[in-house]
């Protein structure tokens, strides 16, 4: 299962409350549509702050840190594909560990945008479909849109799903500026089908669960 975040704008106790409801469904990846993209930085420090009570960063901090790194740095696993389940995050983990559990993009208002090291859309496979995540559905390009089979995008004010021809848009809505603050999950039915929902940080579901229907074909490779 992938929980599907989107436009947090700094706040990151909407992200946090996000994160702990998709994991406790059974989310174990998770995609950022950006809008602010360095909040994922900024929530795991958050919670590593929350984990030392408050304290400031010492530097046995720093030195318990580095240990951990230097012993884990030359047995890292690749990142995982979407649909893959890495363990659980806990408040002591390495910043670069955590980081795996999520792909982002950036939007473009903010300076990773313009980073030509950071993509501003990322591919990837989940199931038999290619995915593209992007913030703005409007920086698709003909070659996007004729590759991938599912779109997830941000910068919505509130979850859908929209089927244009085989192809799929998928926006779990906003976590701030929205009338509801939302999130969504993805996950896999029956066959090659996913399923997509979307939910109100209290738990209550706001878009009732959608079938992707995908069928046969739609295993495409980008040229």
């Amino acid at each position: 299962m992938i929980g599907v975040l989107s436009d947090s704008h700094g706040d990151l106790a909407a992200f946090d409350a996000a994160y702990e409801l998709l994991r406790a469904k059974g989310a174990r990846r998770f995609v950022f549509a950006g809008a602010r993209y360095t909040d994922l930085d900024a929530w795991i420090l958050d919670r590593r702050e929350k984990s030392r009570g408050g304290r400031e960063y010492s530097d046995l901090d720093f030195l318990a840190d580095v240990t951990q790194w230097l012993s884990s740095k030359d047995s890292l696993p690749r990142p995982p594909a979407f649909g893959e389940a890495p363990a659980d995050v806990s408040s002591e983990e390495d910043r670069r560990l955590v980081l795996e559990r999520f792909s982002r993009v950036p939007e473009r208002d903010c300076l990773q945008y313009m980073d030509p090291n950071i993509p501003r859309k990322l591919l990837d496979m989940v199931g038999d479909a290619l995915c593209c995540l992007v913030h703005d559905k409007n920086d698709l390009t003909r070659e996007d849109l004729l590759n991938a089979t599912i779109f997830i995008h941000g910068k919505e004010p509130e979850p859908k799903v929209v089927q244009i021809g085989p192809r799929y848009f998928v926006t779990p809505g906003r976590l701030a500026g929205a009338a509801e603050q939302t999130c969504g999950l993805l996950e896999k039915a029956e066959g090659n089908n996913l399923r997509f929902t979307a939910f109100r940080l209290d738990g209550q579901v706001v878009l009732e669960p959608k079938e992707l229907q995908l069928g046969r074909g739609t295993k495409l490779s980008v040229k």
